[in-house]
């Protein structure tokens, strides 16, 4: 399912796995597999959104992307180069990442010119202090921050801020992908619009590729080119941004998008609403076949006995379902 003109891929990943061993007792291992065998790509200059319940590998698989996280099995290509075994330092200064957590993801004890600069030292990408301190302030002006704010301490500042800060830290050494883990869901929703606009003016002013990780549908639709919806550490649909909300194929899919508060009150009591029954399976002992079948209305013998394989439907819209035909 790799895009056929892979000279416009800037990240391939293939059968990616990352399994977290549990122990269990003194002699007996078992294993969280948070990513099981994902295949996708994401071209140059694009945003691909990722979504789907808290705990179903989303996170997992954008910093196994970068490899904060070894992969179990798989591959991951960059720009046409298997990195998977590859020392990283260099790749560091192409891929970067910016963290959910504005407030964890920041040291305490360090300046903010400090935490900007830090990547600038590692990378030795400057040739005098004053160039060090030029660029730094340089980046503060980008994120919408000014050059008084370089000498305060992270915890000055409020969480939209420290944000900006976060994002000012991971453009430092001019990357190409950047992986945006859920950098929105801990800020007030008065300050989560300002955020994904200024991501995406970087992007069109700096060509840059983004995965773009979150569980709220209406932002990832708004700043994501295709979307891939995640269950229990598995890729089970991805197709572009519009035709995921215009036509949803998996269950899966479909239950997340009724979910989507709807701010007409008459629209939303007519909206066919999807619950689902049960939970979702613990990843330490997943179901057999279909991970989604313990939930899904649709599931037969099939689901139970075979894992369904993410096979393209329609032109760029691929599924992992055994049913398509009997769902509406």
């Amino acid at each position: 399912m790799i895009e056929e003109n892979k000279k416009d891929n800037l990240i391939e990943i293939i059968g990616l796995k990352k399994y977290f061993s549990v122990k269990e007792g003194f002699l007996k291992t078992n294993y969280v597999k948070a990513v099981d065998d994902v295949t996708l790509y994401i071209k140059k200059g694009e945003t691909l959104g990722l979504v789907g319940e808290s705990g179903c590998g989303k996170t997992t698989l954008g910093r196994t992307i970068l490899r904060l996280h070894e992969p179990t099995e798989g591959k991951i290509i960059y720009d046409g180069k298997d990195i998977t075994k590859e020392d990283m330092l260099p790749y560091r200064r192409k891929m970067q990442i910016i963290f959910q957590d504005p407030y964890a993801s920041l040291n305490p004890r360090m300046t903010v010119g400090d935490i900007i600069g830090e990547p600038l030292d590692i990378h030795k990408l400057y040739s005098n202090k004053k160039e060090r301190q030029e660029k730094i302030y340089s980046l503060l002006e980008i994120v919408g921050l000014n050059k008084e704010h370089a000498n305060r301490f992270a915890h000055e500042f409020s969480g939209g801020q420290r944000q900006r800060i976060g994002i000012a830290r991971a453009l430092a050494v001019e990357p190409e992908f950047i992986v945006c883990d859920e950098p929105i869901s801990a800020l007030d929703v008065s300050i989560q619009a300002q955020v994904v606009n200024m991501l995406e003016d970087l992007q069109r002013e700096r060509g840059f590729t983004y995965l773009f990780i979150a569980h709220d549908l209406s932002v990832v639709k708004h700043i994501s080119n295709r979307i891939g919806v995640m269950y229990l550490g598995h890729l089970v649909e991805l197709t572009r941004s519009k035709e995921l909300y215009k036509k949803p194929l998996h269950p899966y899919t479909k239950t997340l998008l009724s979910a989507i508060p709807i701010a007409d009150p008459k629209a939303s009591r007519e909206r066919n609403r999807i619950v689902l029954q049960g939970d979702i399976p613990s990843p330490l002992n997943p179901p057999s076949g279909c991970t989604f079948r313990t939930r899904c209305p649709y599931a037969t013998d099939e689901c139970k006995e075979t894992a369904p394989q993410l096979k393209e439907y329609e032109n760029g819209h691929f599924v992992a379902c055994h049913n398509l035909d009997k769902i509406k």
